[in-house]
């Protein structure tokens, strides 16, 4: 591939951003009646609307054209058929095998991993549904109720946003908690409020070393130990999803529920592994199941769709116009859903972990800027804060509206709750969108006892430009299927983007040094690791955190 900066396509998108300087949304809106029928695809019971963008037909042509131009299509089919994608780690990337459905093989060195796949999700859903069903006794026979899922970042946030997201569908039998944070007030509140009698401990660590999630889990265990239960008794009170089985057996779990994971799926990827056991606690096997199935029904619309129909094309593309050419550092995703709110943070991971790089598959410095920072709340709260920098600012954030159409509730005025929510959503994509020019604002004003010169500068105040991007993606509601299809929507836009930059989207390197510099640090203040091996000023917050701790003892 030729330098991306210099190719046709890239030099074309540049000489458009300078034509379209100028000229407004609104404009284009009441001179074509066609426009939403234009920019609007459907797949997997979603339907993106993105025609409040600034794009016309050449724009998106010449995006479809920087795609051919970065093998894109061949990119991901390579993805697909288990190529070692990931070079920097010598890797397959099959995440998308975990729900494949098709019955074909997916090969990975020469091995079929299917049957290693289907074999698992038999091993889940046999867990799952003795556990629902009460049949999961503890170690004085009563049944385990509650379940503590313990994990850092790809093995808990996939899981926890979610079963959140989830909620209307939850299994009440159980009650799933989620741990991540290493700070102990989290797993001490938790722990707190649980029979040790009931609770099952379920960890999630490939290498069963996670510093955080095993101090978490060591912390458990501690716990359940002081409650009354004995090293014999670990046996039935925790579970785990790793592949070092010796460390779990050490630790006290039974061989027979430590749950496999494997070298081709990434952590932020890996909600469709065993890593989503606590979903399929929360929801029961046959909801999870639906989850993977409308994520391979995302995958089988990715791999087959023409780039125009393509929702992860379009979206990734819509991505790269913003940031490439139109100077957008940042995108919000603002779902119009209370149980959606912790899907801002899911896509945070997703993108910004796999894609916040600086060199090309080969080694090269990237000369152009990459993945965006993701960030975001639920509407309607965010209206009510951050909105206002996003209509009035000269800061350019493209957005990701998303709602469900319909809601399953037969609560007090739940209709409409809804139909203000719907209004809402619609209402700040059209504000954004048309904005309210001075001229609107002064005849606004025009029937107020302000003064003219009052009134213009009252009327400066309230103009909003408007020309703001976004994108509205609606589905009928958030089931399962359609969760699990907005998910891998998501991790294939991530896919293009990472594919059109060049970079490897699914390795993490600034992660791993962090872990390995959190680990030198803890043998700092552990006395382990001679201070002045640190740089300055991280001896002197090792020093002056060692001295709190010694003056507590002391007291």
């Amino acid at each position: 591939m030729t330098n991306l900066t210099a190719s046709a396509p890239w030099q074309a998108l540049n000489q458009l951003a300078n034509q379209l300087e100028g000229q407004h949304m609104r404009d284009w809106f009441r001179a074509d009646p066609q426009r939403v029928a234009r920019y609007s695809a459907t797949a997997c019971g979603i339907e993106v609307d993105f025609s409040k963008n600034r794009i016309n037909d050449s724009v998106m042509t010449a995006l479809y054209e920087l795609a051919d131009h970065c093998t894109v299509e061949a990119k991901r089919d390579a993805m697909f058929s288990g190529e070692m994608i990931n070079t920097t780690e010598g890797r397959a990337v099959l995440h998308t095998a975990l729900r494949n459905f098709s019955g074909d093989a997916v090969i990975v060195d020469g091995e079929d991993v299917m049957p290693q796949v289907r074999s698992t999700l038999s091993k889940m859903r046999e867990f799952t549904d003795t556990l629902l069903n009460g049949k999961m006794l503890g170690y004085t026979g009563k049944p385990l109720s509650h379940v503590v899922a313990i994990g850092i970042g790809g093995s808990f946030l996939g899981p926890k946003i979610i079963s959140e997201a989830l909620k209307p569908y939850h299994n009440d039998s159980v009650r799933v908690h989620f741990v991540a944070n290493v700070d102990g007030c989290h797993i001490r509140d938790v722990l707190k409020s649980l029979d040790h009698e009931e609770t099952l401990v379920l960890m999630s660590s490939k290498s069963f070393t996670t510093q955080e999630t095993l101090q978490n889990t060591q912390t458990a265990k501690d716990w359940f130990m002081q409650q009354g239960g004995a090293q014999k008794d670990i046996a039935q009170h925790f579970a785990c999803v790793s592949s070092n089985v010796t460390a779990a057996k050490e630790f006290g779990i039974n061989p027979d529920n430590v749950f496999p994971m494997w070298d081709w799926v990434g952590g932020r990827y890996s909600l469709w592994s065993a890593i989503g056991l606590p979903i399929a606690l929360c929801l029961g096997f046959n909801a999870f199941e639906q989850l993977l199935k409308g994520a391979f029904a995302m995958d089988e619309h990715f791999k087959s769709a023409p780039k125009h129909e393509n929702l992860p094309f379009i979206l990734a593309l819509l991505g790269v116009w913003y940031r490439n050419f139109q100077g957008a550092q940042s995108h919000v995703l603002l779902p119009y859903y209370h149980y959606l709110r912790g899907f801002p943070a899911y896509v945070q991971q997703l993108d910004m972990e796999s894609n916040g790089k600086q060199v090309t598959q080969s080694g090269k410095s990237i000369n152009c800027a990459t993945g965006p920072i993701i960030w975001g709340s639920e509407g309607t709260n965010g209206q009510h804060s951050f909105h206002q920098l996003i209509h009035q600012s000269s800061t350019l954030i493209p957005a990701d509206f998303l709602l469900p159409l319909r809601v399953d509730s037969n609560d007090l005025n739940a209709a409409q709750h809804h139909a203000m929510l719907a209004s809402n959503c619609f209402g700040q994509t059209q504000a954004l969108m048309q904005g309210k020019s001075y001229d609107e604002c002064l005849a606004d004003l025009s029937a107020t006892q302000y003064s003219e010169k009052e009134r213009m500068r009252i009327a400066a105040h309230k103009t909003m430009p408007g020309n703001k991007p976004s994108n509205t993606l609606t589905f009928e509601r958030l089931d399962p299927f359609t969760l699990g299809a907005i998910v891998a929507l998501y991790e294939h836009k991530v896919f293009v983007q990472g594919a059109i930059w060049d970079v490897n989207s699914f390795d993490q390197w600034g992660v791993e040094l962090g872990k390995v510099l959190g680990n030198q640090v803890l043998d700092g203040i552990g006395g382990k690791k001679d201070l002045g091996e640190f740089d300055a000023s991280t001896a002197r917050l090792i020093e002056r955190f060692v001295h709190a701790q010694q003056s507590d003892d002391s007291h």
